[in-house]
């Protein structure tokens, strides 16, 4: 069976959603700075997409072969936040509402623990003997 325009004019449109929404867009490429800090940008994404179409079929047989149709795709890319690697450790910098007070405590978390775990740490660590000093 021979394929039906519409198809064609789906396929298409398909295509190019699909090079315009893909895993790059959503993690970004790593930019790297001198200093060594990675940094990946986290997006996100929403898209929508409608296609339509109809024979053109009645009594006059020049219409026999006519079609009409039409789609349409849109897509809003969104910057939500960054990833940055920095001797190992990642941290995730948020791109939000800063009135939203649960969120402002959810991009904190991982700086909070990072500081407690330091803290802990140093309290932790023996403290080193004092040096005996000797006068000739």
């Amino acid at each position: 069976m021979a394929e039906h325009p519409i198809q064609d004019l789906m396929n298409v449109t398909m295509d190019k959603v699909r090079q315009m929404v893909d895993s790059n867009t959503i993690i970004g490429k790593p930019i790297t700075t001198e200093d060594g800090i990675t940094i990946l940008p986290v997006s996100k994404v929403s898209f929508g997409f409608a296609s339509g179409g109809t024979d053109f079929d009645g009594k006059n047989p020049a219409n026999k072969d006519l079609f009409g149709g039409g789609s349409g795709a849109g897509v809003n890319i969104q910057p939500v936040a960054f990833l940055v690697v920095k001797d190992g450790c990642v941290r995730t910098i948020q791109l939000s509402d800063s009135s939203n007070t649960v969120d402002r405590a959810l991009t904190m978390i991982p700086e909070l623990v990072e500081k407690v775990s330091a803290l802990l740490n140093k309290k932790e660590a023996p403290a080193a003997p004092a040096e005996e000093k000797t006068q000739p």
